[in-house]
């Protein structure tokens, strides 16, 4: 959406732009090794109760949006990297 000159840009275009502009300048590598500092800044700030709560409402808007057959086939997928041994 082009503005005027004289007009500012709302924080979701703003935010939008600046997410363009830096998935152009970085790679994979980037966005994983930021996930990891944000993750370890994460669990130093919050103990066990906000990960249960994180958990179960991620799991209630999941089974809001996917029926039994994506459950079916995520429990195969599990099932299988187990059984070959894979820990992730």
């Amino acid at each position: 959406m082009a503005k005027k000159d004289n007009e500012k840009m709302s924080r979701e275009e703003a935010g939008r732009k600046g997410g363009e502009a830096t998935s152009k300048s970085h790679d994979k590598d980037f966005y994983e090794k930021t996930g990891k500092k944000g993750g370890k800044a994460t669990s130093k700030s919050h103990d066990k109760d906000f990960y249960e709560k994180t958990g179960k409402k991620g799991g209630k808007a999941t089974s809001k949006s996917h029926d039994k057959d994506f459950y079916e086939k995520i429990g195969k997928k599990g099932g299988k990297a187990n059984s070959d041994g894979d820990n992730n």
